[in-house]
């Protein structure tokens, strides 16, 4: 409840003063008592949630004992690329979802120390000086020119008494808990993020140097075949598909490269920067990066404290919670205690004077008898947005257990995969050699050869795609777990300082504006 304290009038009696100790020490029982009301609180006390149901281990994983987030912090620095930690450090540093979530908390934090000036006395001060001309029949001249100097300080605080303002206070802390774990839940991402479009980078670049080799093996089996022809050992058809062969393995590269240039593009962006700013750095080329150890899984149960979402679920369940409490303190009673000093005179030098001093205090109080279900109807819908709160936690719970889950039975079948894509190479390989020397000694037909550099280009490329799945798996574990950025984030500084913001003349609009 907000009141508005007015300076008594110049001409308006003065209150007079309880001279009684009996009126003022039921004075003070009735404000003792007020205060001790204060600290009354209605509507529901925040709990929390309690995740029932949840699996003792997971199904893809032998490890069943919990395990803290800082085991998986900075979980990158296993990939063993010294280029991909510097990448890092500069999107966190330079990203613009990372500078939107440090704004959100500067403005979550501001909004909490807004409510806790509702728990505070206000005081305002003010003063004004009147010159006023009055007309009586009793003077000569009909008409009475006059200063009026008037100052004084009005004080309201409202008590409190069945909790509104504090429960308004205890969801703004939860909101500011909330846009940290955001800020978490944002450095979580990307991290993954840049760790996955780094990995996708060096594949695209391991492709088209394999492209670029099978291309030009192939065209130095194109060009023994049109020698074979000239002698009269090779058909025409045999040297057609020669070449053939090798264009077509040469038409993959422009598709790979521009793959390549998109995700650099991409990278660039989630540090901040134009997307040709790491062209020239990603050029000089790197191996695939690849996991050197296993990540602790820990238990179903550390995604509650290890995934930045799901404990920002949790507040905004909290801050929901608050403010049912808060809409349900609008049906009762508010009390505020009102009180005015101030001093009038017709002379700047008499201010201040026991003669010109005037002052009132005490409470007031204002019952909401009728508003047509508002209030009721606001505590409502308060209420239904908790209930949706508590759906988005347990969502955010479920959610969280099935990235694990799939991040899991990818990463274990992809590996599976991958040893047998090893395997199939390696044949590959050896079946291609062995052809082209065969068919050189005229032992085996083209056919052979053919078929052999096809399936072999095929395997090994596949083979890098499989690595590459293997890592970007191994991060969207990392990510599924709560693994990120463990560094300390400051949110303080602004990205837009403001100057001149004193008082100044407003400037002139420009001719767009008119």
């Amino acid at each position: 409840m907000t009141l508005s304290l007015l300076h008594p009038a110049a001409d308006a009696p003065r209150p007079v003063p309880l001279r009684r100790k009996g009126r003022w020490a039921a004075s003070s029982a009735v404000l003792a008592g007020l205060l001790l009301l204060g600290g009354c609180a209605v509507g529901p006390d925040y709990a929390t949630p309690e995740a029932t149901g949840l699996p003792a281990h997971w199904h893809r994983a032998a490890e069943s004992k919990s395990v803290t987030t800082e085991a998986l912090g900075e979980w990158w620095r296993d990939l063993g690329d010294k280029r991909l930690d510097r990448l890092m450090a500069d999107a966190v540093e330079g990203n613009l979802d990372v500078a939107t979530a440090k704004a959100k908390i500067r403005e979550a934090r501001a909004l909490r120390r807004e409510a806790i000036g509702g728990l505070l006395p206000s005081v305002d001060g003010s003063a004004s000086a009147t010159r006023l001309q009055s007309t009586s029949a009793s003077t000569s001249t009909g008409s009475r020119v006059s200063n009026l100097f008037q100052a004084g300080f009005d004080a309201s605080w409202e008590l409190d008494l069945f909790g509104a303002n504090a429960r308004s206070l205890e969801a703004a802390s939860a909101n500011v808990a909330a846009s940290e774990a955001d800020l978490d839940s944002t450095l979580l991402t990307l991290v993954g993020d840049v760790a996955s479009y780094y990995t996708e980078a060096r594949g695209y670049q391991a492709r088209i140097a394999l492209a670029r080799r099978t291309a030009k093996s192939q065209r130095e089996t194109a060009a023994l075949t049109r020698t074979k022809f000239e002698t009269g050992s090779a058909s025409a058809v045999d040297s057609s598909k020669a070449d053939a062969q090798a264009a077509s393995t040469e038409a993959e590269i422009p598709s790979l490269e521009a793959a390549f240039a998109q995700t650099v593009h991409r990278l660039s962006i989630l540090t901040g920067r134009e997307p040709g700013a790491l062209a020239r750095e990603m050029a000089a080329g790197g191996p695939i990066p690849a996991p050197r150890h296993r990540l602790p899984t820990g238990v179903p149960a550390d995604v509650l404290t290890d995934r930045p979402d799901v404990r920002a679920a949790e507040r905004r369940l909290a801050q929901a919670t608050a403010q049912v409490g808060a809409k349900e303190a609008a049906l009762y009673p508010s009390v505020s205690l009102t009180g005015s000093i101030s001093t009038s005179a017709t002379r700047v030098g008499d201010l201040g004077k026991a003669s010109t001093i005037a002052w009132s205090w005490g409470p007031s109080v204002s019952v909401p008898f009728f508003q047509g279900g508002a209030l009721v109807a606001a505590r409502d819908a308060a209420e239904a947005s908790r209930d949706q709160s508590f759906v988005a936690w347990k969502a955010s719970v479920l959610t969280a257990l099935e990235d694990v889950e799939n991040a899991l039975v990818s990463l274990s079948k992809e590996r599976t995969r991958a040893r047998s894509l090893s395997e199939a190479a390696a044949q590959y390989r050896q079946a291609a050699t062995l052809s082209r020397v065969l068919y050189q000694t005229g032992s085996a037909s083209f056919l052979d050869v053919l078929d052999a550099e096809r399936s072999l280009y095929t395997a090994e490329d596949t083979l890098l795609q499989s690595r590459v799945a293997i890592t970007t798996d191994h991060i969207a574990l990392a990510k599924a777990l709560g693994g990120g950025w463990r560094r300390p984030v400051d949110p303080t500084p602004p990205l837009v300082v403001d100057t001149g913001t004193g008082p100044h003349l407003r400037p002139l609009p420009s001719s767009s504006e008119k």
